[in-house]
């Protein structure tokens, strides 16, 4: 096996090995409950634990892997991600799990940047296009295998084997990455923002912790009152900070520019739906609605099995006709598919009162991804597209993480069947703010060289870097 195609082996497993964990834990959430306790609070924070420390830490990791190398980072990320796994695997409590979740986020952080970077160091322009192309069709299977082998393994076995499977392909790509030895030295090292990360954790945890722990202990309780005034400081001292920083975290001067603005609040927005929408119907159909943790994985599956079909169709049509109108009619579409969930009663029919939404859920999300990532992407300079992705893909990851936090807020206590329609409407609300959002922000990119259509290879690498970004977002609608 070449390097190259060495490169891209590695880079489909490890980017594989961080989806597919997003993509199955969903599913995995009843069982772990019933197993530690902890009720809904648990639940949330088995997955917000994980999105705390990967979207503060994702953008920071983009600087840690230029400064230290691709493959040193990247193997600490693995040799990481690998352990932390363990630690969930083996943990005997809620308060072990979720610090196992925080420390495998971090982990995580390390892992998809690293390996799209190496990907790119690798292979030569004329290159990238097809092998990015390549690794978003093999990372994108994790989102059809997730919840189909997640609800399998938690049926026939543990919900802690979800956790400890990760070692094998973990130690298939230490093993594969042994050959390619160590990075070169850099003579210059970029500056890390350090502060600004550190302001990031504190402020989203602060925040996070205060709206998971409001319904248990209530507002006026210190130990919520407290973490939500120390968050909010520290998320606008983190604002303040990155206005003025010499080598910021964030790049406050990419908002300048009206599409990757207006997309990024989108993304809030549309995202965060994806995420609240996503948790809610997986564990109201296991504790509510009796099913297995393998039928709920397949009922889920309809919207990622639309998105792998017309994905790529819907971004070619936003490449010939713009983003702006599928960015709008797509959240309207899925907001639509929720509200038809709405029949929701007991005891559940599936194929009339969730199959129909979850179809009309995934063709609204493959009119959406693609042209609101390439509309992203493509209003900013090409030499900053990496920087550019990396903070859509970190306010994707913290929207869903908000988004999650708050659903106690929405449903109170349990996802019964009003509680479900509770999180439902309130999918549906955030999507059709990110419509809105888009039909009034977003502008469609004039044609270039007076409309004349594009050599094929630059089409290639631009589908391939949207799909590429569609999967790292989570789109990836994963947790």
């Amino acid at each position: 096996m070449d390097r190259r195609m060495r490169v891209l082996v590695i880079a489909i497993i490890v980017a594989f090995i961080a989806f597919l964990d997003g993509a199955v834990i969903n599913i995995a959430l009843p069982a772990l409950e019933a197993d530690l306790g902890g009720g809904l609070a648990l639940q949330q924070w088995a997955v917000d634990a994980y999105l705390l420390t990967l979207g503060s830490l994702i953008l920071l990791a983009g600087s840690l892997s230029d400064s230290f190398g691709r493959l040193r980072i990247l193997r600490i990320g693995l040799v990481g991600f690998g352990a932390t796994s363990l630690v969930c695997a083996i943990a005997i409590d809620g308060g072990i799990f979720v610090a196992g979740r925080a420390l495998q986020g971090a982990a995580g952080a390390l892992l998809v940047p690293s390996s799209l970077a190496l990907i790119i160091a690798t292979f030569p322009s004329a290159e990238q296009g097809r092998a990015i192309g390549r690794w978003t069709a093999w990372t994108t299977s994790a989102f059809l295998i997730g919840p189909i082998l997640g609800g399998a393994l938690v049926d026939l076995v543990s919900w802690r084997l979800v956790f400890a499977i990760n070692v094998l392909p973990i130690a298939v790509a230490l093993v594969m990455l042994h050959p390619l030895g160590r990075d070169e030295p850099h003579v210059v090292r970029a500056r890390i923002d350090w502060l600004g990360a550190a302001l990031g954790v504190v402020g989203l945890g602060g925040t996070v912790f205060a709206l998971i722990e409001q319904g248990r202990l209530g507002w006026g309780d210190p130990l919520v009152f407290v973490p939500a005034v120390v968050g909010g400081i520290s998320l606008i001292a983190f604002v303040v900070w990155e206005r003025r920083a010499p080598e910021p975290m964030l790049p406050l001067s990419l908002f300048r520019a009206r599409n990757f603005a207006a997309g990024n609040l989108a993304t809030w927005f549309i995202y965060a739906a994806f995420s609240l929408g996503l948790f809610a119907l997986p564990i109201f159909l296991q504790q509510v609605g009796g099913f297995s943790a393998t039928l709920a994985g397949l009922a889920t599956l309809p919207p990622t099995v639309m998105m792998v079909l017309l994905g790529s169709r819907f971004g070619a049509l936003g490449g010939r006709y713009g983003p702006r109108i599928f960015m709008t009619l797509g959240p309207f579409v899925i907001a639509a598919g929720y509200l038809l969930t709405l029949l929701i009663d007991l005891p559940v029919q599936y194929w009339w009162q969730v199959f129909p939404g979850m179809v009309i859920v995934g063709l609204g999300m493959a009119m959406t991804v693609a042209p609101l990532t390439a509309a992203i992407l493509g209003a900013v300079d090409p030499a900053r597209a990496g920087i550019g992705s990396a903070v859509n893909n970190a306010v994707a990851r913290i929207a869903g993480l908000v988004s999650i936090a708050s659903i106690g807020v929405v449903v109170g206590d349990a996802l019964d069947v009003e509680g479900y329609r509770r999180a439902a409407i309130a999918t549906a609300v955030l999507l059709v703010v990110g419509g809105a959002v888009s039909w009034i922000g977003i502008r469609n990119p004039a044609p270039p060289d007076g409309g004349r259509d594009q050599p094929a290879s630059t089409d290639a690498e631009r589908s391939a870097a949207a799909g590429s970004d569609a999967a790292s977002a989570g789109e990836r609608p994963r947790s």
